[in-house]
């Protein structure tokens, strides 16, 4: 059965207090819509539909980018759950298959509870995911006869029994599209908040003889954001949940609980990641490596056998390969690093390919920026770059080269030559001391 996702992102999120649209607040470094859409496309839908409105050419500028295929409904007004679904009535005329609704502020839900909520429409009408909550509160309660849904009840149109109940409604659903926009024909907005509520559309199916399922998931799955408070719960939740996977996963962490996830982060058995560790978007690394202390990874691979830190920077388009050294305060950006090549201490690397082997002196920096345009570096196998030398790109150092300590290098060196590039240096006899006298003569002058 083919499947489409409608997305719920038109509201505005007034208690985040922000020009930025709810569903575009980050957890582990992108937004949380992002996540939502991730889990769905878990199913393999053939469409994906967005329902924006606050702030909907920045949403859809986000989605594009991770979906190209993503449809966009504009819901000009919010009135309510049931609303927004059918502004996507139009839009699937005529699909016969699945639909899924989904919240894109809420960034928890997992591939395999989609799923299975999915497949329950083997044996019901309409599924609703459900939860036992601690603590009930202001959800919707989920009221049920044996294993069957009945309906569904709304916090303020609850009875105080129907209150003292703890399974509650996640919002999400599954149904076949033409019973769905049915059911939608079927609802009003008769209730405390003078909203149409998606909800409503369960009693509504019952009433026409239908079976409606409640599929379970844990609460944490279902957190939903409405203020900073919430985004804060919902980041702590989703790093909580990758922590245990990468110890599961044979990953060491001495003090896992100082590590930062991104939501795609991949790392590979006994690898070791110590204290204060930030992983950002798209970072690979490999079984063996270690991140040491207080480092920072955005966009990089690490290969096996590499040591990167402690205090280093790896950005966007860091590629180490197996046994690579990359030391403290160093930064690499949009460079390859062949096998066994070391920056150990105090350097920048950017836009620059490194030979195997290669190693790099304390204080190097390659220049690679004009201005205007970025420009290559290139250092050959076994090359010996000296502590503090400016390579000034583009440039290239061959293989076996030598740079000499405290050198600009302008020019390409050949293949086992040795650059030196200093200014030449002058004693000027007595100088100093002549120097530190006259000076401290005039700041005595001006102190009288």
């Amino acid at each position: 059965m083919s499947i489409a996702l409608v997305i719920l992102a038109a509201g505005k999120g007034t208690r985040m207090q922000s020009d930025l649209p709810k569903v575009l607040h980050e957890i582990a470094g992108v937004p949380m819509l992002v996540h939502t859409m991730v889990a769905g496309q878990s199913l393999d839908p053939e469409r994906c539909i967005i329902i924006v409105g606050h702030g909907a050419d920045s949403v859809r500028d986000v989605v594009q980018n991770h979906n190209s295929d993503a449809e966009f409904i504009l819901q000009t007004e919010q009135l309510g759950t049931g609303h927004a679904v059918d502004q996507a009535r139009d839009t699937l005329a005529g699909f016969t298959g699945n639909v899924i609704v989904l919240y894109g502020d809420s960034p928890l839900i997992q591939a395999e509870t989609l799923k299975t909520l999915n497949a329950s429409l083997s044996h019901s009408a309409v599924t609703v995911l459900g939860f036992e909550a601690k603590d009930p509160g202001r959800y919707g309660r989920i009221i049920t006869n044996d294993d069957n849904l009945k309906r569904i009840v709304e916090f303020k149109d609850a009875s105080d029994a129907e209150k003292s109940m703890n399974l509650c409604n996640s919002g999400v659903m599954a149904v076949a599209a033409p019973l769905l926009f049915e059911l939608l024909s079927e609802i009003d907005n008769e209730n405390a908040s003078g909203e149409y509520y998606l909800t409503d559309i369960v009693a509504k199916a019952v009433a026409h003889g239908a079976v409606c399922k409640v599929v379970r998931c844990t609460e944490s799955e279902t957190l939903g954001v409405n203020s900073r408070t919430d985004l804060a719960q919902v980041e702590y939740e989703f790093q909580s949940q990758r922590r245990a996977e990468a110890l599961k996963n044979a990953v060491t962490m001495p003090a896992p609980e100082t590590v930062y996830f991104s939501f795609d982060t991949y790392i590979g058995r006994d690898a070791i990641v110590e204290q204060n560790v930030v992983f950002g978007p798209g970072v690979t690394v490999e079984s063996g490596a270690r991140i040491r202390a207080f480092s920072h990874l955005e966009g990089a691979h690490v290969s096996r056998g590499c040591v990167v830190g402690p205090y280093a920077r790896l950005r966007p388009g860091a590629e180490l390969a197996e046994d690579v050294k990359i030391g403290n305060f160093v930064e690499i950006k949009a460079s390859l690093l062949a096998e066994g090549a070391k920056v150990n201490h105090l350097s920048y690397i950017g836009d620059a390919t490194i030979g195997a082997r290669a190693n790099i002196g304390a204080g190097t920096v390659t220049c690679n920026y004009d201005g205007v345009m970025k420009h290559h570096t290139s250092i050959g196998e076994d090359a010996f770059i000296g502590s503090n030398t400016m390579l000034v790109a583009p440039v290239s150092v061959g293989q076996e080269a030598m740079t000499a300590s405290g050198s600009v290098i302008v020019r390409d060196v050949p293949a086992g030559d040795l650059a030196i590039g200093r200014a030449k240096q002058e004693n000027k006899t007595w100088l100093a001391v002549k120097l530190m006298k006259k000076l401290r003569a005039i700041k005595d002058a001006k102190k009288g």
